[in-house]
């Protein structure tokens, strides 16, 4: 048999990067997919801000650098300007889908994962975690036909249709479908770029990329949410006719698509040794470009620890805390998705609601509030009671002048581990932190431009994800016994060698 510490099913985007952070705390694991070759179809092609902070954080961002960024946004189709966040990646980043996975690909082999292709799960059993190790024994159809793999942990990063999810034994909430949609790349055509256009028949969207490519996506009133067959070019073509009026026949298309606005959410995201991540997760309409990038902080926010509880330096209920903070961030974007789908693909009966709403976006609180939930830099985890205010949040990027000179705060989360960020003289911090020397990074620092450092913080305890998960004012209460829960409840004291030194970039 052959043997992991970890299997991911699945090499999308999701998989790869849980890769890349499982390697990053050392973890063995083998990556399976069952498409022979990377696939060159791109779904998704819209990154927020809060995963180009992720990618800053793995030294991943130089290569997305070039890629076109779009400040405005839309909830429903109503405009809605992302630089609100105030993030310095703010807006939708124009990456396709297969460049995505080309990068975390190249990242995740470099660091030593195995990447398997052509290899489908058949089945999988659960073992007794009291007499067993390896705790789950899987059936796979290679190229070299059947063979079994052992693992501790198995997840399934394997999309909407879940080998993984279905043979587990997940519980899924399901909300049912009321619109059914196609989308399709073409090349060959010329037709004007549409930004949810509402009309009478229908919605309508279109963008021509850089390559002369355009993708198109319909919402036809007329077709049923109910039929489930594939969609042909013709159809496609007929809705977008009876929608638009433009007729697109002489064009080439490169990939159709039909899905609907149904939702389906997993009930948790673990059982026992078996964890589910992104769209194997949560599964969605693709309205503003959420998919991918849920999927993605799955993956940064499941990776390190797992990694933890794989080496044995994982407190108490560190891996549960995946499903509960990531299931709870799920239900909020599925919310917000399932009110978007409501009113975009609405007929005459939600223009009240959206007027409504267009209106409330105008109001600066509300314009950041929905901007931050989009970006993904509005996530908030559960905090203790009496906690600093930004306890929970992402840890923003900006730079930092240190002992060896000028950093950002993204730079210093390249190892993965987490950090004591000493932005004052208070050495007492310092010292609760030595114990946990190789799992916390204890760094002095001041913030640069000299505005920042008006900031009331003295210091700052992150987690290796980059989530606040501890802080202390310059002048107020003293919180060194809070510091001193949160690094038990996050980090062990680990013994020399556990990180990798090589791994981290």
């Amino acid at each position: 048999m052959n043997r992991s510490d970890v299997v991911i099913v699945g090499a999308g985007p999701v998989g790869l990067l849980l890769a890349v952070e499982l390697r990053l705390g050392g973890t063995q694991v083998v990556v399976l997919d069952s498409l022979a070759r990377p696939s060159t179809v791109s779904r998704a092609s819209t990154l927020h801000a809060r995963t180009m902070e992720l990618f800053d954080q793995r030294g991943l961002l130089a290569a997305f650098r070039d890629a076109p960024v779009d400040l405005l946004s839309h909830l429903a189709g109503i405009p809605l300007d992302l630089s609100v966040t105030g993030s310095r990646y703010a807006g939708q980043w124009k990456v396709l889908q297969e460049r995505t996975e080309q990068v975390l690909a190249e990242r995740a082999i470099l660091d030593g994962a195995e990447v398997r292709r052509g290899v489908r799960l058949t089945g999988l059993t659960v073992r007794d975690a009291a007499t067993e190790t390896e705790r789950v024994e899987l059936s796979v159809l290679g190229p070299a036909g059947p063979e079994r793999i052992t693992c501790r942990y198995l997840i399934g990063c394997d999309g909407e249709e879940s080998t993984v999810r279905a043979l587990a034994g997940f519980p899924v909430t399901r909300f049912p479908a009321r619109r059914r949609l196609f989308r399709a790349d073409i090349e060959g055509i010329e037709i004007p770029d549409r930004r949810f256009e509402r009309l009478p028949a229908g919605v309508a969207i279109a963008a021509r990329r850089p390559d002369g490519i355009t993708r198109v996506m319909i919402c036809d009133f007329e077709v049923s949410p109910d039929d489930d067959a594939e969609v042909s070019f013709e159809e496609v073509c007929g809705s977008w006719k009876r929608v638009t009026g433009e007729d697109i026949t002489a064009g080439h298309p490169l990939w159709l698509n039909a899905f609907d606005d149904s939702v389906r959410h997993a009930d948790t995201y673990r059982l026992g040794p078996v964890l589910l991540a992104g769209d194997a997760a949560h599964a969605h309409p693709p309205v503003g470009g959420q998919a991918i990038n849920l999927g993605l902080q799955d993956a940064a926010n499941l990776g390190w620890k797992l990694a933890a509880t794989v080496a044995g330096r994982a407190p108490a209920g560190l891996l549960d805390s995946y499903s509960a903070e990531r299931h709870a961030v799920g239900v909020q974007a599925l919310t917000n998705i399932r009110a978007q789908a409501a009113l975009l693909f609405g007929g005459d009966e939600v223009e009240g609601m959206r007027g409504v709403l267009a209106e409330l976006c105008e109001l600066p609180a509300v314009r950041a509030s929905l901007a931050g939930a989009i970006s993904g830099t509005g996530i908030r985890y559960p905090a203790p009671a009496g906690a600093h205010p930004c306890v929970g949040s992402p840890l923003p990027v900006v730079e930092l002048m240190t002992a060896s000179g000028v950093t950002t705060s993204a730079e210093l989360l390249r190892s993965g581990r987490g950090l004591l960020l000493m932005l004052g003289n208070h050495p007492q911090l310092a010292r609760e932190a030595a114990s946990y020397a190789g799992a916390v990074m204890v760094v002095a620092a001041r913030p640069v431009p000299p505005e920042v450092a008006e900031c009331d913080l003295a210091a700052l305890l992150t987690r290796p994800d980059g989530y606040i998960a501890w802080a202390q004012e310059q002048s107020g209460p003293d919180r060194t016994l809070a510091l001193r829960a949160a690094l038990a409840r996050w980090f062990t004291r680990p013994t020399k060698g556990v990180f990798d030194e090589s791994i981290g970039r």
